[in-house]
């Protein structure tokens, strides 16, 4: 069992390095990336029509409201004349311009999806949801968001048009690294009907990558440890998220008990990218428990809770991806959506589960319903089972894509051990004696 306590420590010394490393790559999604492909449909007197499309490849990686936020640089004096599906939030300058006016004459243009409800003649297929993209595994249908834009003054032809420059993605703050444009193979269209195939003047691609260290300076959630089998709840490391300011003005966070907290959180039950949590010792907005709570023969239950500590977020279609060697053994699974997650190929041991729809996928902000939890059943392999060296305990755990900080590996909850077990046994064992002994003589 020193293999598995050796696994543990290592995921444990991963996960503290991961946040000191501006490193994209993600060992449990490493083909994970958004994909925005553009391509040239056709050509204006000035310019070209344009679909752009973005791709969430991402296994797990979703972007929730308030949605993405896309930009770039003309490579040369380019306008936007029309947009459909989606805007700019800022015209610009277009003063030199007489008659029609463009959407907008910036030279860094910054788009915005246009919301649900927006009327059918704005709209394209894809579009129109706010920026809100799901995650590749959870719905690959949802994965996509497209918009037509109108270019002048770029060029008509192959030779004439170029790409732009300085990609940048927020969804909805920093996190995405975006590489420059590559011209690659038109797109190719497919009719309805699947009898005709038509294709794109001109298609680049650019490619997004996301870095959790880029998104924000420390961790966003943590993991918390019990057991059936002994009384210790390990808790989250104190000051996982950050610490509480000195004093007696919290600062930073808010106590649950104050008296007039309504009128301390101001917005209640709206999403606010820059959280406010909950005052407790790990300061982190999202707190996940996982608790082994029963024993079988043939079979072992784990209950997961996720608990809401931001006071400005509601988190929709939230996912949470587990990595335990068990997992290949997963039997039954209780109010939570399962899918088998397999980075090495093979090996089963990494989960992702999601909320059901319309009944808790969405999960609420802190409060007494800021908290979801649904109970795994494991059937027991056993040539590796055992409650031994945290073996019963995941090596791993990301919310919503972020990897969460786990407590250090010899904090874990331990089986009591068989000479403990004997101690306690024989002093029972004496006292019944004695006790027996006295009895029997003061009726003698």
């Amino acid at each position: 069992m020193e293999f598995f306590r050796s696994a543990i420590l290592l995921v444990f010394l991963l996960s503290c390095f991961s946040f000191s490393s501006t490193d994209a790559f993600d060992a449990l999604d490493p083909n994970g990336n958004i994909t925005i492909k553009w391509d040239v449909t056709g050509w204006t007197p000035d310019g070209y029509v344009a679909v752009v499309t973005m791709f969430n490849f991402q296994q797990y990686r979703h972007i929730q409201a308030p949605g993405w936020t896309l930009g770039w640089t003309w490579a040369k004096k380019e306008v936007i004349w029309n947009m459909v599906g989606a805007q700019t939030t800022e015209q610009g300058d277009c003063s030199k311009f007489k008659g029609n006016i463009p959407h907008c004459c910036k030279k860094d243009p910054t788009v915005v999806d246009l919301l649900p409800g927006t009327p059918y003649n704005l709209q394209v297929a894809n579009c129109c949801k706010g920026g809100v993209i799901n995650s590749w595994g959870q719905d690959p249908e949802t994965a996509v968001s497209s918009f037509q834009v109108s270019v002048g003054a770029a060029g008509t032809t192959n030779k004439t048009v170029r790409v732009p420059k300085n990609f940048t993605l927020k969804a909805p703050g920093p996190g995405y690294t975006c590489g420059p444009a590559k011209i690659v193979k038109p797109t190719k269209f497919v009719t309805n009907d699947g009898r005709r195939v038509t294709q794109a003047m001109m298609t680049w691609n650019i490619t997004c990558t996301y870095s959790q260290f880029l998104a924000q300076k420390t961790p966003t959630c943590c993991v918390s440890l019990s057991a059936f089998y002994n009384d210790t709840i390990v808790p989250c490391p104190t000051c996982t998220c950050g610490c509480q300011k000195n004093g007696t003005h919290h600062g930073n966070c808010v106590d649950q008990d104050e008296p007039h907290l309504a009128s301390v959180v101001s917005g209640l039950g709206k999403n606010n990218y820059s959280p406010l949590v909950q005052c407790t010792n790990h300061m982190c907005p999202i707190r996940i428990h996982w608790h082994v709570k029963l024993n079988y023969k043939e079979y072992w239950r784990v209950k997961v809770t996720i608990t809401n500590f931001n006071y400005n977020m509601n988190y929709t279609q939230w996912n949470l991806v587990v990595q335990h060697p068990n997992f290949d053994n997963l039997t039954q699974l209780f109010s939570f959506h399962y899918k088998s997650l397999t980075p090495y190929g093979a090996i089963n041991d990494t989960a992702m589960l999601w909320g059901m729809k319309f009944y808790n996928d969405l999960l609420m902000n802190a409060g007494p319903l800021g908290n979801v939890q649904s109970e795994l059943l494991f059937r027991k392999d056993l040539s590796t089972f055992t409650f031994d060296k945290g073996w019963a305990f995941p090596l791993r755990v990301y919310f919503n894509g972020d990897n969460c900080v786990m407590p250090p590996p010899d904090s874990y909850p331990y089986m009591p051990n068989a000479g403990t077990v004997r101690k306690v046994s024989s002093l029972k064992l004496v006292v019944t004696l004695i006790l027996s002994t006295a009895f029997f003589f003061a009726f003698v």
